[in-house]
């Protein structure tokens, strides 16, 4: 198997490069604030300037063909998490809106995956994590524009990690309802929280720490034998009746 290539040593424990495209916000950044708090060198992508201590902040659209400069030669892994919740019924979606979700959630991911792709290959072993949504699996009224994208996703994950196998892992996390900015509008009373949270089994909306963890988890050697995986983490919807 393919050891990764650590960018600085401290004793017995690598320091690593991640790529975060959309760390300042939501789950994206608890994403980079943990990998941070590990120790880690983390370079944070995004429209809008960082404000994450010790992070790195480089701009990045992903409607945009501009390539990206300051990235280091060598990245351990690569994070692209920027999404929509785009909830409306099929017959008020327009083709902009299908268009616009493939946009940011696809086309997006593909164009931050071609221009790290000599910097993952770089590591001799690299980890990239992507983001689906629990309403691929699970039909959802009012998902189809957001649904349809991120289904796109599943299939770009498992068609590159066949590809790049074994040198580069390519993973996804699925999620159900985490409180973000992007969120806001759907758990902003106290009645909104209660009805998304009854419809878990667990009990509660998600919050960014359980997908950053998962994440940080699949980017890891401690996920080594994992690729091609689309990781349910939705408070048990996905499974469970709640």
């Amino acid at each position: 198997m393919l050891s990764p290539k650590p960018s600085v040593g401290l004793g017995c424990y690598w320091i690593m490069n991640y790529a975060v495209f959309g760390g300042t916000k939501g789950i994206g950044l608890a994403v980079a604030e943990q990998l941070i708090q590990e120790g880690h060198s983390v370079w944070v992508l995004s429209r809008s300037s960082a404000d994450v201590a010790e992070a790195h902040w480089l701009p990045f659209d992903a409607e945009s063909d501009a390539a990206i400069e300051g990235l280091p030669e060598v990245l351990h892994g690569l994070v692209y998490a920027p999404g929509s919740i785009n909830l409306k019924p099929f017959r008020g979606l327009k083709q902009q809106d299908f268009i616009r979700d493939f946009q940011v959630s696809v086309l997006g991911a593909v164009h931050a995956l071609q221009l790290c792709t000599p910097a993952l290959k770089a590591a001799g072993q690299a980890s990239v994590v992507l983001f689906s949504t629990v309403a691929v699996g699970q039909g959802m009224p009012f998902h189809a524009s957001v649904a349809a994208a991120k289904g796109a996703v599943e299939g770009l994950v498992r068609s590159l990690a066949a590809e790049w196998a074994p040198a580069i892992r390519v993973n996804a996390i699925a999620p159900s309802l985490v409180r973000t900015p992007l969120s806001e509008r759907l758990v902003n009373t106290p009645e909104k929280e209660a009805q998304s949270a009854s419809r878990h089994a667990l009990g509660r909306i998600g919050e960014p720490r359980d997908i950053a963890s998962a994440a940080c988890f699949l980017l890891s050697q401690e996920s080594s034998w994992v690729s091609g995986q689309v990781w349910a983490i939705d408070g048990g919807m996905s499974r469970l009746k709640a």
